[in-house]
């Protein structure tokens, strides 16, 4: 009965210094056994991180839409003060006051010259919103490619080791292959960030080029009625 006892604590000590010894290993020590292929993953992180937050910011400030700003247009149209009504399109500094300064600015025009020069500004805003994304399409793809091939080369040192050694325990295959494994997973996370940044932020220009469309309309619908015509 204690000869049990002391075997179970015996059991039970070397388990938690084994548990001791797996939490003593940094999280950073930890992801540097991945290998080299490890260091591109990483770089291309915080290149994600980076692209992901300032085009989010930039979107964000661009797109947002002050529903008082095409009222306050409209007023200054309809009392044919077509420089205020200019002052107030820039006023905004959004993507939505650029598109209506341009509208206001081509007054005078045939409407369909009105329309497409509204269409072409909107263009230009949505351009400046998708600088860098399709980096983060890239990424999504070549994360995970960098950890499988590091995940490979790993796979094939360690057979290449026990060709040349003729060891082959389970301990030495395992521990080198957990560590391999490193690198594909920290790929996928990489790859998973970017793709989900990649859809949101195409997301939200999608729906800033729904709006324009309907701000443009409703633009036209205003100079192409009676007081719009009169806007000088």
């Amino acid at each position: 009965m204690s000869a049990g006892f002391f075997n179970a604590q015996v059991a039970e000590a070397a388990t938690e210094e084994s548990f001791k010894t797996v939490e003593e290993i940094s999280a950073i020590d930890f992801l540097m056994k991945g290998g080299v292929f490890l260091i591109p993953i990483v770089l291309l992180l915080f290149y994600t991180t980076y692209v992901a937050v300032e085009r989010f910011l930039y979107i964000r400030r661009m797109t947002k839409q002050n529903a008082q700003l095409f009222s306050d247009v409209k007023n200054k149209l309809n009392d044919a003060n077509k420089t205020g009504a200019l002052e107030v399109a820039n006023r905004e500094q959004t993507a939505y006051g650029v598109v209506l300064a341009e509208g206001v600015e081509s007054i005078g025009q045939s409407i369909p010259q009105i329309e497409a020069n509204m269409e072409k500004v909107a263009n230009i805003e949505i351009g400046k919103m998708e600088k860098n994304i399709n980096h983060l399409g890239l990424i999504a793809g070549i994360a995970p490619t960098l950890g499988f091939i590091g995940t490979i080369s790993g796979v094939i040192k360690i057979f290449y080791s026990i060709s040349i050694s003729e060891n082959v325990s389970i301990g030495n295959i395992s521990g080198g292959l957990y560590e391999k494994m490193i690198s594909s997973g920290s790929g996928l996370v990489v790859g998973i960030l970017a793709f989900t940044a990649y859809h949101i932020l195409n997301g939200l220009i999608d729906n800033y080029a729904l709006a324009i469309q309907k701000n443009n309309l409703d633009f036209i619908k205003l100079i192409n009625s009676k007081d719009g015509h009169k806007a000088k």
